[in-house]
């Protein structure tokens, strides 16, 4: 139920003798507005006449005491309200500087911008309070304390990097070049304050989240746009609001739990929510197939970006307690694949299915979802489930090297492997697996056509896969070495081309490999420099590069320690003792390699990648 809808300017929702206050639930997202949002609403107000309109706020008014500060709870335009706030307090700091030579009207003006962002009844208390995600409600304390509109409160650790901090000092540097080199300066910030001041916001207050649910999508017109995974949440917690009043924060703490362990890339979130229902699509259609009795899948036959909201919108109806119960514990194991569960239980999984993501098989996360979730029913375990993933792996290989089958149709095939292996136990959903995966696979013939080629140029991700797989199969516990390691967001250990691949051969290069023809030196490079048997793995490719080959194979680093061909990967061992490197070490070496990779990734073996 609405209560009222009303058009104020700001400075009447920031009114300095009214003790109202504007609380950001802690359930609601994180200070997302950027640059881009910052310029937009300091250049309506600038640009615009008095009363530009900036958009509008809902808020929920549960006080009941008249005498009590009034405290609205900001469900949508959380967003804008803070951006409003930051830009009352680069303006406080701005005058602030200059107050001795202020005016009394303007000092009156100065203190009056200070009861904006606080009451008169203790100069603590925010005229909005912000949530707590991502330090965003102390970030905004320190800003406030910085400027001297609060008492000292110790800035949190990183504070300049985030948004709340980068917002002020956009709007401060704005302000700063807005007066500059002018005659008055005080004048302009003066007229500038009255501008925001006078600009409008329609405000709606609601009885309940419910209520405000329905407002969201139509009046988020100059916020950033809820997400389905934000619009799944609020559907979610004003349905609870509903059905168990007074629970909502018991809730978001159980929807936190859930976020937590999916983190906080939002297209991993859209993905598992994608992944729950294709995975468990026949039992989640089954109370709707009463009503709807004409159709299979009454929520749809699958989960895409476009649907997502509505599939959940009915799941939530349905029962909503129910459904975030299971969905957080889906989640959880759900979390594997991304490795944010540490449970000891699961640790003969981590090597596999870390695996399954580096050759980019996240697709497949449906299926092993679905096995999780039902081992117990389907009579599998651990060892089970790890020879699953290794098939994953082992299919991926092949697939994202021969593109068959191709991406648009992994979906269904994993939605159809879950219907086949849903009434089947122990072995034989293993067995299962295999032979769904072999039936829609890239023949060996094909699989070893696309090794033997140029298969840098093919895949770059698959070769440095298979390079990484062929390096670690010698590895023991004590020699082991982290071939996917990162500094920064590039890998340390990288491929690299023994014949270089520039488009400048080196002489010394002509010489070896072309007996000094550089046009010949050419034509090798064009037909093998891209070949399995050219590529490795070094830790110091950038060094490397262009060098001849023997500086590749003997070089050193300032502590004399071996980091070219002779670092002790077995991968290397032949490069290690060869003296030179000819077109027939490149064919022979991807011959031998070419058939290491058809061995380990055989999907017919009992136990594959293991």
């Amino acid at each position: 139920m609405i209560k009222s809808v009303n058009n104020y300017p700001v400075s009447q929702l920031f009114d300095i003798e009214a003790s109202v206050v504007y609380a950001i639930p802690r359930y609601q997202r994180e200070y997302t507005w950027s640059t881009s949002q910052w310029e937009m609403l300091f250049e309506d107000v600038q640009e615009n006449d008095p009363g530009y309109f900036l958009g509008s706020i809902i808020c929920i008014n549960q006080t009941t005491d008249i005498l009590a500060v009034q405290q609205l709870e900001v469900v949508d335009g959380q967003q804008r309200l803070t951006t409003i706030s930051l830009l009352f307090a680069a303006l406080y700091h701005l005058l602030k500087r200059h107050e001795m030579d202020l005016d009394d009207d303007q000092r009156v003006e100065l203190i009056n911008l200070k009861r904006k962002l606080v009451l008169k009844k203790g100069d603590d208390q925010l005229r909005v309070i912000l949530q707590i995600q991502n330090n965003n409600q102390n970030d905004y304390r320190a800003v406030l304390s910085d400027v001297g509109v609060i008492s000292p409160f110790d800035t949190p650790a990183y504070a300049g990097n985030r948004k709340i901090f980068r917002a002020f000092r956009y709007f401060q540097a704005r302000i700063e070049e807005m007066v500059d080199g002018e005659s008055d300066r005080l004048a302009l910030i003066m007229a500038f304050l009255d501008k925001v001041s006078q600009a409008c916001l329609v405000k709606i207050e609601v009885s309940s989240h419910a209520d405000a649910y329905t407002l969201f999508e139509s009046l988020n017109n100059r916020g950033m746009p809820l997400t389905a995974i934000d619009l799944i949440k609020n559907k979610l917690l004003a349905r609870l609001e509903i059905t168990e009043p007074g629970r909502v924060d018991h809730y978001f703490d159980v929807w936190n739990k859930l976020l937590g362990y999916l983190g906080d890339d939002y297209s991993i979130q859209e993905r598992f929510f994608r992944h729950y229902y294709n995975a468990f699509k026949d039992s989640l259609n089954e109370p709707f197939r009463k009503v709807d009795d004409k159709k299979k899948d009454p929520l749809g036959p699958v989960a895409t970006r476009s649907n997502l909201i509505q599939i959940y919108e009915r799941l939530i109806n349905e029962d909503a307690t129910k459904h975030l119960q299971v969905i957080r514990s889906a989640g959880q194991l759900y979390a594997l694949m991304l490795a944010r569960n540490k449970d000891e239980a699961w640790v003969q999984l981590d090597k596999p299915l870390k695996d399954l993501d580096r050759i980019q098989g996240a697709p497949s996360y449906l299926l092993m979802l679905y096995l999780l979730v039902r081992r117990e029913a389907l009579v599998i375990d651990v060892s089970q489930l790890e020879a699953i993933a290794c098939l994953l792996v082992c299919f991926f290989v092949r697939r994202n090297l021969t593109d068959t089958p191709p991406t648009r149709d992994l979906t269904r095939l994993f939605m159809a492997t879950i219907d086949k292996v849903a009434k089947l136990a122990g072995d034989a959903v293993v067995n299962t697996i295999r032979d769904e995966l072999l039936a829609v696979s890239a023949s060996d013939e094909t699989f070893r056509s696309k090794l033997e080629g140029p298969i840098y140029e093919e895949s770059a991700g698959v070769t440095r896969f298979v390079l990484c797989a062929l390096a670690e199969e010698s590895m023991t516990k004590e020699t082991w070495v982290d071939l996917w390691k990162y500094e920064g967001k590039l890998f340390i250990w990288t491929i690299e081309h023994i014949f270089p691949q520039g488009d400048t051969i080196p002489a010394s290069w002509v010489g070896m490999i072309a007996n000094g023809d550089p046009e010949k030196a050419k034509s090798i490079q064009e037909s093998h420099v891209h070949k399995l048997g050219n590529l490795t793995i070094s830790g110091f490719n950038s060094a490397l590069g262009n060098k001849s080959f023997q500086d590749k194979r003997d070089r050193t680093d300032s502590k004399g320690r071996e980091v070219g061909y002779k670092n002790s990967l077995k991968l290397n061992a032949e490069l290690a003792t060869a003296e030179t490197w000819s077109v027939d070490q490149i064919d022979a070496r991807t011959a031998t390699l070419v058939g290491q990779v058809m061995r380990l990734f055989n999907m017919s073996e009992e136990r594959p990648c293991a």
